[in-house]
């Protein structure tokens, strides 16, 4: 079994318990998710099965979506409701107009600073691990981009007002974090209260299988035909045809001149290409070496190869 499942994570469960679980409902081994979410997040979990794990690393590179709500007035160590109040407003005052400025601002490049409950690594523990034993230690911020970020609801009227936002990021882009920033440049704290990821890998809810759902799948035989093979999630990258003969030439380990492919589009320098064969099958990702004039294999996809 070879493919991508993108499976609705639901709460309650981390991203390591919905592989267990798809792990031995297919009793295959290789499985690797592409991106981990907070036990209280529910939403898009795309799965590389068997071979498809060799691309793990280029599906969690494409952007990701949200929707999140955020509630102004409080503030915990987590940077969201599950943690421990280090801060509470008697109430909280804002305008739509302000709250519209704000959220503005953020889209772009932006710097954040990882949460104590995350799980980067320092001085080789996880974050969480630290915060867990009482310690904060001072993080490095980096840098994250924020595609789009739209306004979808809010609740002003409240004592600790809330609104709900839809957020398109970049990878590493912590939404708790991005609650806490824009609470302070509205001058008052704020956490993130609920949070739905709606888009990973190019997969989107409407894609995605309950765990429920893929036993039963898997009980019919049907599981196999719904993954999606690994180069369709690839398709952020350019695409190119060659002759079969040079297909065979890929196989081999030999390289192939630039002038042999047929790219469908346009390509950088630096660019990582999807290669296929003439009759449609998938050979691998290559990037061009201008100096050789020559494809330089990155990953053939052959049996042989894994």
């Amino acid at each position: 079994m070879d493919g991508i499942l993108a499976v609705w994570k639901p709460a309650g469960w981390t991203s390591h318990d919905v592989v267990a679980k798809v792990r031995g409902i297919v009793k295959v081994k290789r499985i690797g998710h592409t991106g981990t979410l907070d036990p209280a997040v529910t939403g898009v979990l795309p799965l590389c099965i068997g071979r498809a794990t060799r691309v793990v690393e280029y599906v969690q590179e494409r952007p990701k979506c949200y929707e999140a709500v955020m509630q102004f007035g409080i503030a915990t160590d987590t940077e969201d409701l599950t943690g421990t109040v280090l801060e509470e407003l008697p109430s909280v005052t804002l305008t739509e107009a302000d709250i519209r400025r704000v959220l503005s601002s953020f889209v772009g490049d932006i710097e954040q600073v990882p949460p104590m409950y995350s799980a980067v690594r320092v001085y080789g523990k996880r974050l969480y691990e630290l915060a867990r034993e009482g310690q904060v230690i001072e993080r490095k911020s980096r840098p994250v981009t924020i595609y789009a970020l739209d306004l979808l609801d809010m609740k002003l009227d409240q004592t600790h007002p809330t609104i709900r936002f839809s957020v398109s990021c970049s990878k590493g882009t912590y939404i708790r974090t991005l609650c806490v920033d824009i609470g302070q440049a509205l001058g008052v704290p704020a956490v993130m209260a609920e949070l739905i990821r709606t888009m990973s890998g190019g997969f989107t809810k409407e894609q995605c299988f309950t765990l429920e759902q893929i036993a039963q799948l898997q009980a019919a035989g049907e599981l196999e035909e719904k993954l999606t093979p690994s180069d369709e999630a690839l398709d952020h990258f350019p695409r190119a045809t060659v002759s079969m003969e040079n297909v065979q030439r890929a196989f081999q380990g030999k390289r192939i001149y630039l002038n042999a492919m047929f790219v469908h589009g346009e390509y950088a320098a630096d660019s990582i290409i999807r290669l296929y064969g003439k009759d449609g099958s998938f050979v691998g990702l290559f990037t061009p070496d201008e100096e050789t004039a020559t494809l330089k294999a990155v990953k053939v996809f052959t049996k042989t190869a894994d």
